[in-house]
Parts: C-alpha cells; structure tokens; sequence
C-alpha cells in the first residue's frame, strides 16, 4: 500500500488499470544546442507522490517547469487529466490552476502580508470575492500552521514560514496535482523540517505530488515512486526500496551511496 494510504498506483476495481492523472511521452527540451531532456516518458496516478532524484543539471528542475509549462518542450507530449497541455490550444491558465508549483524562492509579493499574499490570485484568476479568498487564505495558513502569522510581512517571516505561505498559496488554488522544485534546497538545515512537514501531511491527505529534492529520508518515507534521473534521462525507477535498497543501475549505486553516505 502506498504510504499515502490511496490504492496502488494503476490499480482499479475489478484489476483494470486507472488512467493516470499526468503522462509524460518522450520529452525532449533543448535550450540552443544543450538538450537537457532527453526523451523523458513516465506516468503518475491520482494519489501518487513521485520524487524525482538527481546530480545537479540532471534537467530534473526543467520536467517540472515544462510540465507548469513555464518551458515549452521541444517536442514530445504532456497530458495532464486527458487534455495534451502542449497543444497550442490549451489554456495555459486554467492549467496552470490545476498543477500547483512551488519554487526554490519563495516569490512573495514583499508589499503584502500572509494573509493578502494567499488571497491574490484567488481573487486574480479564480474570481472570487474579497471574502471567499480570505476564508479560503485563513484556511490554507492554518493547514501549514501559520494562522498566527496572517498580517506578517515576508521580511517578518523566516525562510521557512515565506516557503509554508507559498505552499498555502498554491493549495488555496484547488490545484489537482502540487509540483515541488526543490522546496527546501533555499533554507538553513533548522528550517526544512517544517516545509517537510507540511509536504508530508499533503502526501497523507492524497495529494498527487511531484516533487524534485535533495532529502533521501523525505523520499524514502513519503514517495510511492522514485525516478533517478542523470543527464537528462530516466536511469531508474521504483519503489523506494528498490531504489535506495535494491538499485539496479551502478550510476544509482553511486548516487545514493553519495547522498547518504
């Protein structure tokens, strides 16, 4: 069972498999000559936290902003819930409302507190009114523990509480699926575990997940899935255990052993 307690990830009623919520087919993004993806193919299910691990430069970062289509791919194909995002035809912002992203840096709006920093693209692009996005805003803090800290300003807030305000302020989207690049590489040590924590309480509640980082124990505890990437391909993909306990690949073996050791 995944630790996200969803079914298995495909699994259906009656043994047919679900389609997934995101594929990727043979992603390929070139910036000039460097082609960072090189043919990049893999699937996440509804429920499913993937954690994507990887050397710097690896174009882990460069999935995740293709599939929030902040890159065009090169070429190859994205289908997010049935629809190819990477038709011209697509409305880059009502997707953009289904697949949350948080960044490295936190992006705040320095001139607005907490509160208003989640309120403004609800009212923005959802529409909704100053009350609704206030609720809505109050309850997204409060999910990342920081009600008490509404009306502070970013440069009032630790590293740590600005990122748990950019996570409440994607939530406070609806999105279907969060997409998380490197949340925490952007903290001091004392403060990743709360961002973490709040990730973690995401995975358990069953949200869909994408997440790139550097934190082995966050991946061994909370991914369904881990893809290794190097060099702008998949080398490996599996379960926790079978990455970080059974990996097949030497270039994995190196890695982890890296990483952890």
């Amino acid at each position: 069972m995944p630790k996200n307690s969803q079914p298995i990830a495909g699994a259906a009623v009656g043994g047919a498999a679900s389609a997934p919520i995101l594929s990727v087919h043979d992603l390929h993004k070139s910036f000039g000559d460097n082609e960072v993806l090189k043919g990049i193919s893999f699937d996440v299910h509804k429920g499913e936290v993937v954690v994507i691990l990887g050397p710097s430069g690896s174009g882990k970062s460069t999935i995740l902003r293709c599939l929030n289509l902040l890159e065009k791919p090169t070429s190859g194909s994205i289908v997010f819930e049935g629809e190819d995002i990477c038709s011209p035809s697509s409305d880059v912002n009502d997707i953009r409302k289904r697949l949350g992203m948080v960044f490295q840096q936190f992006n705040l709006f320095p001139h607005l507190d907490a509160l208003h920093n989640v309120m403004l693209a609800q009212e923005k692009v959802l529409k909704r009114s100053k009350e609704e996005a206030e609720r809505v805003a109050l309850e997204q803090l409060t999910r990342v523990g920081l009600a008490d800290r509404a009306d502070y300003f970013p440069d009032e807030l630790s590293g740590g509480q600005q990122q748990r305000v950019a996570i409440a302020r994607a939530l406070a989207m609806d999105p279907h699926m969060m997409l998380f690049d490197e949340a925490t590489s952007a903290l001091d040590p004392e403060l990743v575990r709360g961002v973490l924590d709040v990730m973690r309480e995401l995975a358990q509640g069953g949200m869909t997940m994408a997440v790139v980082t550097h934190e082995m124990s966050f991946a061994r505890d909370v991914a369904d899935r881990v893809i290794f990437m190097e060099d702008g391909v998949i080398v490996e993909e599996g379960t926790p255990e079978e990455v970080f306990e059974h990996p097949k690949s030497e270039r994995t073996r190196a890695f982890i052993g890296q990483v952890t050791g």
